[in-house]
């Protein structure tokens, strides 16, 4: 999806995540233990539930699975924003799959292949 997210798309989603992770080991401490339920969680929950849609059963502890809603959003927010084709074809582009891939490249000088700042310029 998007490489560039708001921390504020993120914060929310990561606690879900990591809360529904570890819910059967905290059952498990605190079996014998009378706790109040975890008002975080129900609260982040219910944010969540109100943009995204009913909570799943069992909740997944996959940080991908809480983040997709936000980040289809956030794809349709910006397809809507674009006027241009060529636009429309830059975001695009920069979404197919190994479309970063040349940044993995080791500069290789025997081979001319170099990424020097200085010839950009």
């Amino acid at each position: 999806m998007l490489g560039v997210r708001r921390v504020s798309l993120l914060a929310i989603p990561a606690f879900l995540a990591s809360a529904a992770s570890t819910l059967p080991l905290q059952d498990d401490i605190l079996s014998l233990c009378p706790c109040p339920t975890d008002t975080f969680l129900d609260q982040y929950m219910s944010m969540w539930s109100s943009s995204a849609g009913p909570q799943p059963d069992p909740l997944p502890g996959n940080q991908s699975f809480w983040d997709r809603p936000g980040l289809l959003t956030d794809r349709a927010l910006i397809e809507s924003s674009l006027v241009e084709p060529s636009q429309t074809a830059r975001f695009l582009a920069a979404q197919a799959p190994h479309s970063g891939d040349w940044l993995l490249a080791l500069p290789i000088a025997n081979c001319s292949l170099r990424l020097d700042v200085r010839q950009c310029e």
